[in-house]
């Protein structure tokens, strides 16, 4: 896809009435002039490092099952860690009306996760509220990068970059977890610590995804009343697809149709030609459907925080630095590592970046992330 059909693919292809109309909050903006500096298109610095890597049993009960990632670290850190997040991202009197509610809805929330969030609160002596609200705050503020693209032998590649405020503290808390079932992975993710849900992960030769938040303003407008209709938490709804689905077609129907609380972008690949899908998703249902079409030299999608057939804001636009670098790389030459290298370009590696991840489900040994710096 040449960087002005992708730009055109943009603009002029809006489909008009398809999800409400773009307006960014106060925050996001501010965050945002915090992005480095650095021309557009010049190389960012080196890979980082490597995240710890956990092995968690699906075979232990769910309230048990986090305690050896828990033991290497410092539970003091921790709460503090934790405690920040709600505070940064939660603001006070939401917290003093939500921390109560949240307290009670631990019994409309589905297991395991229900089961997962109480035995870390009980391991770390913290609130059930706040642990509840720490994993909603997470699920609404992730500013992202999320890229899929085919190879001359139709390899899918598949790499993202996760952008969060307080990255300092964040990158203290990545981890990459291997869920463990029957003594065989089923899938692999990565997260911070505390966090239930997923926003990045594979599922062994079947398929990979990520998840892109699609803002449509403060997420506590709606977050507590679409839990009590049952509605999944976008980031539950990738680590239960991982675990459930059979394969790429079934994991895009199944993130495609299932209720969720809040708008957003899942990025799907899988292990055969053509399986790379940017679904763009309302509550209700998806809004807007995106494959690959390498046939017609649309061989990558790439997919920040704004909908695809619309224009990027100008004082955010990491669309067109990537779009660039992969037409610069070209379909023959990308790779794990020349994909990693497109997430290096500035502003798509940006001050905010926490972590980048690339993956491919047909090799799923290749499975990377590296903390960024």
């Amino acid at each position: 896809m040449s960087g002005a059909a992708a730009v055109r693919g943009a603009g002029a292809g809006a489909r008009p009435g398809w999800g409400a109309s773009w307006g960014p909050s106060l925050l996001l903006g501010l965050l945002l002039l915090l992005r480095a500096g650095r021309p557009a298109g010049s190389l960012g610095p080196a890979a980082g490092i490597a995240p710890p890597r956990f092995n968690v049993s699906l075979d232990e009960a769910a309230g048990r099952r986090w305690q050896p990632v828990l033991g290497h670290f410092d539970p003091g850190f921790l709460r503090t860690a934790l405690a920040t997040v709600i505070e940064e991202t939660v603001p006070s009197w939401v917290h003093d009306v939500l921390r109560s509610v949240a307290s009670e809805m631990d019994k409309f929330l589905p297991q395991p996760f229900e089961g997962e969030i109480r035995g870390m609160c009980d391991l770390l002596g913290l609130n059930v509220g706040d642990g509840i609200l720490i994993n909603l705050a997470y699920e609404f503020s992730a500013f992202c990068t999320s890229i899929i693209a085919q190879d001359v032998s139709g390899n899918i590649y598949h790499g993202r970059n996760l952008d969060y405020a307080f990255g300092n503290l964040l990158r203290k808390l990545t981890v990459d977890v291997q869920y463990i079932k029957n003594g065989q992975i089923a899938y692999t993710g990565t997260t911070f610590v505390g966090y239930v849900g997923l926003w990045t992960g594979q599922s062994p030769k079947k398929f990979t995804i990520s998840g892109d938040e699609r803002d449509k303003g403060f997420w506590w407008e709606n977050a507590v009343a679409a839990l009590l209709r049952k509605n999944c938490p976008v980031s539950w709804l990738i680590r239960n697809t991982l675990e459930e689905a059979e394969n790429f077609e079934a994991a895009v129907i199944k993130l495609s149709k299932t209720p969720i609380v809040a708008d957003v972008y899942y990025i799907v690949g899988g292990v055969s030609p053509k399986e790379g899908v940017v679904i763009t998703r309302n509550r209700g249902g998806p809004a807007d459907i995106w494959p690959l079409d390498p046939t017609n030299g649309e061989w990558f999608r790439v997919e920040t925080n704004y909908d695809h057939w619309k224009p990027t804001p100008p004082w955010d636009d990491r669309r067109t630095p990537a779009i660039k670098a992969l037409n610069s790389t070209g379909q023959e030459n990308i790779n794990f590592d020349t994909l990693f290298k497109v997430l290096s370009v500035v502003p798509v590696l940006n001050n905010l970046t926490v972590y980048t991840t690339v993956m491919s489900a047909a090799k799923p040994d290749k499975y990377t992330t590296q903390i960024r710096n």
